[in-house]
């Protein structure tokens, strides 16, 4: 068995530990969900079980998964860690948390103290996530039962807490894997600045916070979020197949280098057809965003796109979601061939690109919703010249 706070790294052997529903389920909330119901079965007053994990850039937690025995859960979920010093000092002594009575301990302002105390949980149980001695988030349990997480109760939980611990921390080695081959490989092409990467920081960024905008309305889970934001910055991984003279050419494109230009839409659902199957990563959770994400980031709402001319019906929502946040990162930053625009100029321009049905309307409210953030993201990614957009 695990334990949650050693730091070490579950092997990929381990994943046969997880029982065969929680391994067979397509999505994390779905394993979660499962997780959650072999625990009730030992412990029936745990009513919520939750993960959160940690982005050190932004010192966000940000819910990954959750499974509630009843009530709506929180949806995209953030709070920064520093604003809580208990959460904090837990990750500081590497010690799990215990309270008793909910409504008497935690009566801080705090937005997730409130939504605790509304939801009418009375007890709670919470365990850092650490991950070769990098803390990478936290395991919720809660109760609408006060004192029920006594040491005897964790006792019986701690298979399934390590159960948890294993299966998070499986995702992202899996997904830290494939994007550490990217980074790695070969074939990637040198670059003159960091510019190449602070694109895909800022439009991966973008990403969630339209898919977070759109997270009431499109019903979308905090996985899926999560697992958007990994993958987004794959999007162009075709591009490194694109011979550099034209990949990097200031001008205007002949008929001809326009067209080979585009051949990396295919170019890179091909390269991640072969990184899935080199890593054995058919089954993990979120692959199919990844492969739609690369396959129609350049399809329009009205079939003018390539590579297949897609309408809006077939483009799925994730590929939508990162045509709007690489077209607004396009706009708002320097280009060999264009100086920056600013926010107001750049909404224009989608804008007027919505209503002639060629992007997503909704992805460019849900951004504008959060211009704030945006501008948040831009100050912390930098900006600078980017390899130039191809639509």
């Amino acid at each position: 068995m695990l334990d949650p706070l050693s730091g070490s790294s579950p092997p990929d052997s381990l994943v046969q530990a997880l029982p065969l529903s929680v391994r067979s389920a397509l999505t994390m909330e779905e394993r979660l969900l499962a997780l959650h119901t072999h625990m009730r079965c030992l412990v029936p007053q745990v009513d919520r079980l939750a993960c959160a994990l940690y982005d050190p850039d932004t010192d966000h937690l940000k819910t990954f998964v959750h499974s509630m025995v009843e009530g709506d859960p929180w949806p995209a979920y953030q709070y920064k860690l520093s604003h809580s010093a208990s959460l904090s000092q837990m990750v500081k002594d590497k010690n799990p948390r215990m309270i008793d009575h909910t409504l008497t301990s935690l009566r801080g302002d705090a937005p997730d103290n409130q939504w605790l105390r509304g939801m009418g949980f009375q007890s709670s149980y919470t365990m850092p996530m650490f991950h070769q001695q990098s803390f990478e988030g936290f395991i919720f349990l809660d109760s609408l039962t006060s004192r029920i997480f006594t040491s005897e109760v964790v006792g019986k939980l701690k298979v399934y807490l390590n159960l948890v611990l294993l299966m998070v921390s499986h995702q992202l080695t899996a997904i830290q894997s494939l994007m550490g081959s990217v980074r790695g490989s070969r074939e990637l092409p040198p670059q003159p600045d960091d510019e190449t990467g602070w694109h895909l920081e800022r439009m991966s960024h973008f990403s969630r916070l339209i898919a977070r905008g759109l997270s009431v309305s499109h019903n979308l889970s905090d996985d899926f979020i999560e697992q958007l934001f990994l993958f987004a910055p794959l999007h162009d991984i075709g591009k490194v197949f694109i011979p550099a003279a034209i990949r990097n050419k200031p001008d205007v494109f002949t008929t001809e280098e326009r067209r080979v230009m585009q051949q990396h839409v295919q170019l890179g659902s091909n390269k991640v057809e072969s990184m899935i199957e080199d890593y054995n990563l058919g089954a993990l959770t979120g692959i199919t965003i990844l492969r739609n994400l690369v396959a129609g980031h350049h399809e329009m709402m009205d079939g003018s796109g390539y590579p297949k001319g897609r309408s809006s019906g077939p483009i799925p929502l994730e590929a939508r979601i990162v045509t709007v946040a690489d077209i607004f990162d396009a706009l708002t930053s320097e280009r060999v061939y264009k100086k920056e625009w600013g926010f107001d100029e750049a909404f224009a321009t989608l804008d007027k690109m919505a209503n002639h049905g060629k992007i997503d309307s909704a992805c460019v409210e849900a951004l504008r919703r959060s211009r704030q953030e945006a501008s948040q993201i831009m100050m912390r990614y930098g900006k600078g010249t980017v390899p130039r957009q191809t639509t």
